[in-house]
Formats: C-alpha cells, structure tokens, sequence
C-alpha cells in the first residue's frame, strides 16, 4: 500500500468513515467549519496500533502504550476550537503554540493546522520517538518535538499565543500563565485522577486573567521526569 493509500485510508478509516465522525462532532457542538475539516482530513488510524486503526474514528479515548491514551476526538476538537475562537476568519490564527504532552501526536497534527510554529514536550521517549516518525511521515514540517517533562520551561521567558496540555494538574502551573501573551490562551485540565475539569485561561493583561470551565474531563496526570 502506497504512503498516499495509508493516509486516505479504506473501509472502516476511509473518508467516509471520517465524515460520520464530523457529523457526530457537529451534533456534539463543535461547530467551527475549519476545526470540523481538520479532524476529518487528519488521519487518525496512523497514530493508533494496527489492531486498533479499525476503531480510529469512533469517538473515544483509546490505548497507546505506556499507560497513556490519544485523546477522544470530541475532546481534540474541543480544545483546538477554544484556542482559535476569537481568529474566525485566519487559517492560521495562531503563531507560536506549546504542547504539553506529545503522546502519539494526534493533537500535534491538528494544532499544526491552526499554527505557524508548535513546539511540542512528552516525557515518555518512546512516545517521543514515535510521534517523530509518524509526524515525519505525513510531512508536518512546521513543528519541534522534545523529549522533555516541561520544567526547563519556567526558566524560559518565551511567550506563547496558545498552550495546549493533554495532562492534568491539580493546578495550572504558574510558569504556565506567565508563558502567555497578552490575549494568549491556555486550555488545561486540572483535577485529580477521579474528577477533573478542562479550564480554558485567557490572559487579559500583564496580571489580569480570565478563566472558564469548560466541561468535565478525564486526562492522565502530569507528572515531572523523564521515561526512557
């Protein structure tokens, strides 16, 4: 099977497949046109165990190896459609974008879409090294992958128009809010491991922020170290 063949997909990962998934999104409530084309057009079979590529474009949460999850696809694009909402009429809304947690790079690869540069962290090397190939493979240039657990970044005085973590604290971390630009944005989910919300965090000035609870959610947690 061609590269080309691999990526449009058959039977139960072909684009047929994808669109019942848009529709399903619809229904759900994500309604921004170009987040909904994104999912669909992403293939999400690639990212997945080939025992599991049949069941990519179903709405869930499925195994990736090492404890960890890609996230549910409802969730993907919830995430991305908060960090572009106020950018309607851009293809690019976004400059600089930090990914806190690589895991397979489903979510890269979106947020790819929406960025001019995403800078991408995940502490598990495997994870690392095989987002690396598939990214690679599906020739999404305009992205840096790190093997790391995010703690040089709270000496790092960059800042970043939006900060996506696919990994919940208890707490936003406060180097996460100072990472921000004004009007930059930060969607985290922030509980323990039994009940969390996703927070959507929109820096209004240099000490001023704006929260929103979006819903409740269930990501693995965020933990320091690195996994080789």
């Amino acid at each position: 099977m061609s590269a080309q063949e691999k990526i449009l997909g058959k039977g139960m990962t072909s684009l047929r497949t994808r669109q019942r998934l848009v529709e399903r999104l619809t229904n759900q409530g994500i309604s921004d046109v170009r987040v909904l084309e994104a999912m669909r057009d992403t293939p999400r079979h690639l990212f997945l165990d080939e025992a599991l590529a049949s069941r990519a474009y179903e709405d869930l949460a499925l195994p990736i190896g090492h404890q960890q999850t890609i996230s549910q696809p409802y969730i993907v694009a919830k995430m991305t459609e908060a960090l572009i909402q106020g950018e309607k009429l851009s293809s690019k809304p976004l400059e600089t974008v930090l990914e806190i947690g690589t895991g397979c790079g489903y979510q890269t690869a979106i947020l790819s879409k929406f960025s001019d540069r995403v800078i991408s962290i995940e502490r598990i090397k495997p994870l690392h090294e095989r987002a690396k190939l598939i990214l690679k493979a599906l020739k999404i240039r305009n992205i840096e992958l790190f093997h790391d657990d995010g703690s040089r970044f709270e000496k790092i005085t960059k800042k970043y128009d939006a900060i996506l973590s696919a990994a919940a604290p208890l707490a936003a971390p406060e180097y996460l809010y100072k990472s921000l630009k004004l009007g930059g944005k930060l969607i985290i989910p922030i509980g323990n491991a039994f009940s969390q919300k996703l927070i959507l965090i929109t820096r209004i000035s240099i000490k001023e922020f704006k929260t929103e609870e979006l819903e409740e959610v269930l990501f693995v947690p965020l933990l320091a170290g690195l996994v080789n």
